[in-house]
Parts: C-alpha cells; sequence; structure tokens
C-alpha cells in the first residue's frame, strides 16, 4: 500500500517514470513503463532487478547488442488479421527489420557465456521467429524499405519495361523542352515536372498555344501553364499503362505474403511482446548507467543498510547543471541503517541543513528498488522489502474539506496508526509543526510511541526537543543530525546517526545580525537549560568538525607514508629483476654472440681453402667477414692514419696528376666531363668518377715515384700493368657485371664508359650489362655505345632464362 494516493507525485518518482520513457526505442517498451507497479514480492521483484543488472552490465560491457528497429507493429498485425487483407510495403518494412532484430536477441543471448545473463536468457524461451517467412519479406522488400525489382518475374518486366518507357519519354521531352527554350516559350531555368501522374512542361500563358498539348494545371498565379506535348501523349499512356500493371502485380505479391504471414500472428505477437519487454528492461539499465546505480544484497525482510546512497533527482539536476554550466557540484552521500534493533531514525538539526532532502532520498530510492529499478548506492550496500510506504510530507492544507495544514498531518497521522505494521516504511516530515509547540510536541511523542509498538520502520524529522530525548531513552529509536558547520553557519548535508542535532537558532540569529537584545531576550525566555543543551550540541559538532579534520589530515599523511614506502618496496623489486635480467640476456647474447663468430671464422677458412687462394674468392670471404664484424661485432675496422679528402670538379684542371683513393699509381688528368675525368695512367685513357680521385702535389708525385721505382726493382717480372697502376688488386675488384637499373641515360653511359675501359684494361673477355626492359632507352644507350667501340667483338641478349634482353652480354676482343 501507498499513502497518500499521489504518492509518486509527492517523492519525485514521475520525473523517473519519464527518464524510462525517454529511453525507450518504441512504444512498446513505453506501454510495460505505463504498467510499472510497486512489488512487494521478494521473488518477483529479486527477478525484476537481476534483469535490470544483467542489462546494465551489458551495456557497461560494450557489447553489441541490437538497438534498432524496434518497432510496434501490432496495428499492422490486427490487420493482417482479417482475411482479404494486405499489408503495405512499409508495414512490411517494418515487421521484418523488427523480427530480424528478435531473432539478433535472441541469438545474442544464446551465443553468450551462460553465467552472463541467465534471467535475461529465460526470458527468450518460447519466442519464435520463423526464418521462411523472413526470407519471403526479405525477398520483397529490401532494407531500405523498397521493393525488391525481382520480387517476381512480372514485376521485374513491368519494371523494365517502365524504366524504358520512361527513358524514351525524358529524351523526347527533353528535345521539346530545348527548342521551347529556345523560342522563349518556356523560362530559361524551368524543367518537366508531373501533374496528375504525367510528365508536362510549365509553359508561359501567352505562348500555351504555341504548344501543340494538352492543358493540365496551371500556376496559383496564372503566370504559367503545364501542358502535356502531344507529341508525348502514347508514352505517357503506356507509362500510366505500365505504372498499373506494376500497382496490380504488386497488391497480388503484397496480398500472397500477408496470407504466408496470418498463420504466425500468435507467436509474432508473443515475439513483440519480447521485444518490448527487451526495450523496457534496456531503458532500466540506460537509467542505471546514467545514475551509477547498483543491485544491492537482497533480503526477505524489511532492511535499508544503505551506504553511498544517492538522491537520484539532486543526481540528474546536477548532472545537467554541470553539463550547461560546468558546476562541478556533486550530490552528498547518505550511510543510514534500519534493522530490526533499529527500526525507526529521527532526524534533526537547523533549517535548509538538508533532514527533508535525507528523508526524501529514503522514499524515493526505497520506492524505485520496489519498483524494479537498480539504486544509487555502494557495492556494499543491502536492502529488504516492504508492504507499505507512507508519506507525510509538505503542506496539504485542503480547501475543500476545510483542513487546516496540522489537521491534514493529524488525518495522516490517524491513517499511519490504523494501517501501519511491521512491514510497513513511514516518512514523516516535520513531525508535530503546526500548531502549538507544546502541544504538538506531546502528540508527536504520544504518536511515535504508537508507531514504534507497532514495530514499524521509520525515517522522522524534527526540531522537538522531546521527541529527540524519547529517541535516546526508547528502544529501536535512534537519533540523527545533519552536519553543520557553526562557523560559517554552512550545511554540510552529512548525516550523522547516534546523536541529535541542534537547530542552531540562537547561534544562526546572532550571526546574521539580529539586535543583541532581542538575542539575549530569547534566550531568556528559553531558559538556561535549553540554551545549555543547545550550546552542547553546537560544541560537540565543532569538536567533531576539528577531530574529523585532523583524522582526515593523519589519514592522508599515512596514506602517503604507505604509498612512498610501497613505491620504494616496487623499485628495490624492480632494480633487482632488472639487474638479474640484465646478466641474464648478457649471458644469452654473449653465448651466441661467440658461437656465430666461430661459425663465421670457421666458414670464412673453409671457403678459402676450397678457393685454392683465388684472390677474387679470398677477397669476397674477407669482406664477409669484414661485415659481419662490424654488424654483429660493431667493431669497426681501424682507419688510416692519414685521411685525404677526394677531388672535386671545380679543383681539378687538365695536367694536373692525380691518383685513385687509396692506391699507389698515379697519373695525368686530360680532361673533365660532368661528374667523370679522363685520365692518362701510363699510355692509357680511362674514364673515372671525379670523387674517386685526389689531386697530388710535387713532394706527393716523388714519393710515389720512388717507392714504386724501389718496388719494381725487388720484383722479378712482377704483375703490374703500367706505371702506378695496381693491376692484381683492379682485377681482385673487379666484377664483370654493371648494373644500370634505375639509371638515367646520362649517369649509364658514363659508368658503361668507364666500365668497358675498365674491363678492356683488365682483360676481360667478356661482360654483363643489367639494364632492364623497360621503355628500352637503357639498352638503347648501352648497345649503340658498344657497337661503336673497336675493343667490343659481339653484343648481344642474356639467355632468356637469365634475363633475356633485359642483360646485354658484350664479348670483347
Amino acid at each position: 500500500m501507498l499513502l497518500p494516493q499521489n504518492f509518486e507525485q509527492k517523492i519525485g518518482f514521475t520525473t523517473l517514470r519519464e527518464q524510462l520513457e525517454a529511453n525507450c526505442l518504441s512504444a512498446l517498451g513505453r506501454q510495460y513503463v505505463a504498467r510499472m507497479e510497486f512489488q512487494t514480492k521478494h521473488e518477483p521483484l529479486l527477478k525484476l532487478l537481476q534483469q535490470a543488472d544483467e542489462f546494465a552490465y551489458l551495456l557497461r560491457s560494450g557489447a553489441d547488442f541490437p538497438a534498432s528497429h524496434y518497432y510496434d507493429p501490432q496495428a499492422h498485425l490486427k490487420r493482417a488479421a482479417l482475411p482479404g487483407a494486405y499489408l503495405d510495403v512499409a508495414a512490411f518494412f517494418e515487421v521484418k527489420m523488427s523480427l530480424r532484430t528478435i531473432r539478433q536477441a535472441l541469438t545474442f543471448f544464446t551465443q553468450a557465456d551462460a553465467g552472463l545473463y541467465p534471467t535475461l536468457r529465460l526470458l527468450g524461451i518460447g519466442v519464435q521467429v520463423d526464418r521462411n517467412l523472413l526470407a519471403a519479406m526479405d525477398k520483397v522488400v529490401d532494407d531500405e524499405g523498397q521493393v525488391r525489382d525481382d520480387a517476381s518475374p512480372l514485376l521485374r518486366q513491368i519494371r523494365q519495361e517502365l524504366i524504358a518507357r520512361q527513358g524514351q519519354l525524358r529524351r523526347q521531352i527533353a528535345g521539346i523542352l530545348r527548342h521551347a527554350k529556345a523560342e522563349g516559350w518556356i523560362p530559361g531555368d524551368a524543367e518537366p515536372t508531373i501533374r496528375g501522374g504525367r510528365l508536362v512542361l510549365p509553359v508561359i500563358a501567352e505562348h500555351k498555344r504555341r504548344v501543340k498539348g494538352l492543358i493540365h494545371d496551371e500556376s496559383a498565379s496564372g503566370q504559367t501553364v503545364f501542358i502535356e506535348p502531344e507529341a508525348v501523349f502514347e508514352l505517357n499512356n503506356d507509362i500510366k499503362d505500365l505504372d498499373n500493371a506494376y500497382h496490380r502485380e504488386l497488391i497480388r505479391i503484397l496480398t500472397a505474403l500477408t496470407d504466408q504471414l496470418r498463420p504466425h500472428l500468435p507467436d509474432l505477437r508473443r515475439a513483440y511482446s519480447y521485444l518490448g519487454l527487451l526495450d523496457f528492461i534496456r531503458a532500466k539499465a540506460r537509467l542505471a548507467v546514467a545514475l551509477d546505480c547498483r543491485l544491492p544484497v537482497m533480503h526477505n525482510k524489511p532492511l535499508l543498510k544503505w551506504h553511498g546512497v544517492r538522491h537520484p533527482l539532486l543526481q540528474l539536476a546536477f548532472a545537467q547543471h554541470k553539463r550547461e554550466n560546468g558546476d562541478p557540484r556533486e550530490v552528498v552521500p547518505l550511510d543510514l541503517e534500519l534493522n530490526h534493533e533499529q527500526r525507526i531514525l529521527i532526524i534533526s538539526g537547523p533549517n535548509a541543513g538538508g533532514k527533508s532532502v535525507a528523508l526524501k532520498t529514503v522514499g524515493l530510492v526505497q520506492f524505485m528498488l520496489q519498483m524494479g529499478l537498480l539504486i544509487p548506492c555502494a557495492d556494499n550496500s543491502e536492502a529488504g522489502v516492504f508492504e507499505d510506504i507512507f508519506l507525510d510530507i509538505g503542506d496539504e492544507q485542503s480547501l475543500e474539506n476545510d483542513l487546516s495544514t496540522y489537521s491534514s498531518h493529524l488525518l495522516a497521522m490517524k491513517q499511519f496508526l490504523l494501517l501501519a505494521g511491521k512491514k510497513s516504511l513511514v516518512l514523516i516530515d516535520e513531525f508535530g509543526t503546526g500548531t502549538e509547540p507544546s502541544l504538538g510536541g506531546a502528540i508527536a511523542e504520544a504518536v511515535l510511541d504508537q508507531l514504534n509498538q507497532a514495530r514499524v520502520y521509520g525515517v522522522i524529522t524534527t526540531h522537538y526537543t522531546n521527541l529527540k530525548n524519547f529517541a535516546e531513552r526508547t528502544p529501536h529509536l535512534v537519533n540523527g543530525a545533519m552536519r553543520y558547520d557553526p562557523e560559517k553557519l554552512q550545511p554540510l548535508y552529512r548525516l550523522e546517526v547516534g546523536k541529535p542535532g541542534s537547530s542552531f537558532a540562537i547561534e544562526i540569529a546572532r550571526k546574521i545580525g539580529l539586535p543583541k537584545s532581542v538575542v539575549e531576550r530569547a534566550s531568556q525566555l528559553v531558559g538556561k537549560d535549553k540554551i545549555r543543551y543547545d550550546r552542547l550540541l553546537e560544541g560537540l559538532e565543532k569538536e567533531k568538525t576539528e577531530l574529523e579534520a585532523r583524522t582526515a589530515e593523519a589519514t592522508k599523511a599515512e596514506k602517503r607514508l604507505k604509498r612512498a614506502a610501497q613505491e620504494y618496496t616496487d623499485l628495490k623489486q624492480h632494480l633487482e629483476d632488472t639487474r638479474l635480467e640484465t646478466l641474464r640476456n648478457a649471458k644469452q647474447q654473449a653465448k651466441a654472440l661467440l658461437q656465430n663468430t666461430n661459425q663465421q671464422i670457421e666458414a670464412t677458412i673453409g671457403e678459402i681453402r676450397r678457393g685454392q687462394a683465388d684472390k677474387e674468392i679470398n677477397k669476397k670471404a674477407r669482406e664477409k667477414l669484414d661485415t659481419f664484424v662490424r654488424t654483429e661485432l660493431q667493431i669497426e675496422p681501424p682507419k688510416p692514419k692519414a685521411t685525404r679528402e677526394r677531388a672535386e670538379a671545380g679543383d681539378l684542371q687538365p695536367g694536373d696528376k692525380v691518383a685513385l683513393f687509396g692506391q699507389e699509381g698515379h697519373g695525368e688528368l686530360v680532361s673533365v666531363k660532368g661528374k667523370t675525368a679522363e685520365v692518362l695512367f701510363g699510355g692509357l685513357k680511362t674514364l673515372v668518377k671525379i670523387s674517386q680521385l685526389e689531386k697530388l702535389g710535387r713532394a706527393e708525385i716523388r714519393e710515389r715515384e720512388q717507392a714504386a721505382k724501389a718496388k719494381k726493382s725487388k720484383l722479378s717480372g712482377g704483375s703490374s700493368g703500367g706505371n702506378g697502376v695496381n693491376i692484381t688488386d683492379r682485377m681482385a675488384g673487379f666484377s664483370p657485371t654493371l648494373d644500370l637499373r634505375g639509371e638515367r641515360a646520362e649517369d649509364a653511359l658514363t659508368k658503361t664508359m668507364s666500365f668497358v675501359d675498365d674491363a678492356v684494361m683488365l682483360g676481360m673477355p667478356e661482360i654483363k650489362f643489367l639494364h632492364g626492359r623497360g621503355n628500352g632507352v637503357l639498352r638503347q644507350v648501352v648497345r649503340d655505345y658498344l657497337r661503336s667501340q673497336r675493343a667490343v667483338a659481339s653484343v648481344g641478349d642474356e639467355h632468356a632464362d637469365r634475363g633475356g634482353d633485359g642483360v646485354t652480354i658484350a664479348v670483347l676482343k
């Protein structure tokens, strides 16, 4: 039972009901919102709460649950039940898409982990959506709500003919339109339009006799007439006939499809009831996520054991205010408990201190819970079930019954005393006010005593000292105070259970500047005992505030100390772990590196032995070993003590003495061409890159000549071929294949000239040029140059398996 009759409006639940309706995706869900009822049985209530809790978990996890096409096709189903009736395309689209949503929802719960959504999974038992029916609808209506062209062979044929005729009509009307515009009969920006289902032209009224045809309509001003040209009469007639035939065939298809749907109506009604229930539960879950609600531990008895409970309407209002104005205000949570030993809470404290808000929070949150909604509380909260909630709050003065405010309160007390029992929750705001204080307090104390004897549960707010004293000495009653800062005269909105609160009336009057004489006179009238009592409560409040501040600071310091100690421990452990890991990795890397080095050395020795002192093989083996040393061992070979700068084009002049960089011999520069130079080495001209040359001074030339003579005197034949040119080294470093792929034609020609000179000088029998196929430019440049050289005996393609015409082979004389 709920009292008064307008309980929902007085407690504020109508706002939450509106929120639920706004969260629904369909009228089906909103119907469930309208049918919500106050639950007094534990098992049904627990099932509703578990459904909402599971769906809230689903939303918080971000699972891909269908959230579209929640249509309400009840009107369509009623029409489909009539023999001979048929549903239109839009109706079949809604039925098809919503049935698809139902199938997706059923599939989601059946495929999910069995332990995640047990109560939601049970909702789908007995719900069926026939696949063949869905397939039949999908064959006629697509996912955009349009009729498919292939819904039937005849429909496709009609559609194709209709499109063809419409194309002819557009072409003909376009020709007439161009001619009429050229003649000035039709405005330049005018386009064909539709009148009576036929394509017409907007003609200026004064030229309407110029266009032969039928006038269908005219504009509101009479300045324009809409004429169907005579030339398109037949095409328009054909299109009209085809359009009629199309609609006849479509109606036949829709009628047959409706006949196919009619036997499934009972299953469809069950399916849509399921869809509406899912929509309703989803709306409850969305509200729970918005308010950060939880499912408390439920008991099958009256109980309130709440932690961190918040007033939901205040929370919504603060959130809205924060979005609009950036105000960071938060709802102050309440902790309270009503159990068998502590059934009635008497809350006292100053005006505007939050007493009424605390009482309304209790009433609204408990009502939410028993309406099947999750509540805004902490995880460790517990709750029970009440059979009745009685509320007396606000001004209930009745003009019709000639009742004063106090009389209406007394009438409410009468109903409470008659109807309340051990499973009732009674909520009374400003108990006993509205009449002479001593009498009002006495009546309130007597009523409170009767309610206590009836073993009701309740929350009562008051300013009366006698009620506070009664609560102190009476079993099952407990005092509570709304915290207040007596220094700043500001409410803290925190409920403290276990002691009464002061109204701070005298202190507030003094702080706001009421005349001192008035304040002192009031104190005398109240009496010393009352003043002493209030001052005692005020002193306790100050001490409580100071103690809380010190405790909070001590707690923060302790947390900082624990955090610092934990960070130190973690850092020490991390360093130790890192040291051990680094040593272990270093040992493993050193072992692997040593093994790789030994393998590389053995491989190099093996290549040298197999090569039988072949210089080319030996050089490649040494280069491979050098590369391994640089990359794997990360050791660079020693650099020469003295380094020379390579020559640049601007530094060289014909006649200069030059040497190949890193070679012992020297020659004379003949000419410079771009990035290459023609050098005379011992009577043999050679093309060399300028970057490979170094310019020599007189002293360097003298040193090189002396070194060459000394070396020549020691050799008995030797393998040097020409002054200053180390032929052996050149042969060791020469590759008979030149890769020109990706080069420009000019650079490729320069490289080819130098490469051919070196090959001729070193006595190579055959050389190759890799130029690729591409557009053939590089191949043409290379072969033209080769054919112009006397030292080249023949030029041809490589074997097809080894590159074909992408490789040029030159045989040297």
